[in-house]
């Protein structure tokens, strides 16, 4: 492994279609590099997604993870209720958008956050049991995100009824809807404006 300033530059391996991960002994860094490979990964992705785990298995606890989202990738809304897990997101580059939903599915201006440098807002705590979504307001935007484990894919996540599944043919309609509003509500320039 080639070195630099007296750090092992990174190490992955792929685990799956739309992840990566570490593999380490003592320590991984999460560097340019890594962050720059994943936004080429996500930008190429069905899912416009990638993840980077840097847990060792899906019952480790916690998890810790980088993922990386481009615009028009759907994170169906949904919460951690059963088991109760909180979740947290520290933004690395880009700019994410994140809200809160009542359990009919409408927000307001209250339940919007902005992640970025130019907000100031860097991290984000979302409490278990409370319906939230996440998308990319910029390409490249990625965070590294942490949250209990283990992964169950049966419980791991309670989707909302409110919102169409991943796949359906109105997510894309959906997701463009939701993200009209909030940049509504915050105050952002509709996307692909040049303001």
């Amino acid at each position: 492994m080639a070195k630099r300033v007296g750090v092992a530059l990174p190490h992955y391996r792929r685990i799956g279609p739309g992840a990566t991960e570490s593999g380490h002994d003592r320590f991984a860094v999460a560097d340019a590099a890594l962050l720059a490979q994943k936004a080429r990964d996500a930008a190429t992705s069905p899912r416009l997604r990638e993840m980077h785990r840097f847990h060792d298995s899906d019952g480790d606890n916690p998890h810790r993870m980088v993922n990386t989202l481009q615009p028009g990738s759907y994170v169906r809304p949904h919460r951690h209720l059963s088991p109760a897990k909180s979740e947290s997101f520290v933004l690395l580059t880009g700019s994410l958008g994140h809200v809160v939903f009542a359990d009919n599915g409408s927000f307001g201006a209250g339940d919007c956050v902005v992640l970025s440098r130019e907000s100031g807002v860097l991290a984000i705590d979302v409490r278990p049991g409370v319906w939230h979504a996440v998308f990319a307001l910029v390409p490249d935007t990625t965070v590294f995100e942490v949250k209990p484990g283990p992964y169950q894919p049966l419980d791991d996540k309670d989707f909302a009824a409110f919102a169409p599944a991943e796949g359906d043919d109105a997510a894309s309609a959906y997701l463009q809807a939701l993200e009209e509003r909030f940049r509504e509500l915050t105050g952002l320039p509709p996307r692909g404006s040049r303001v």
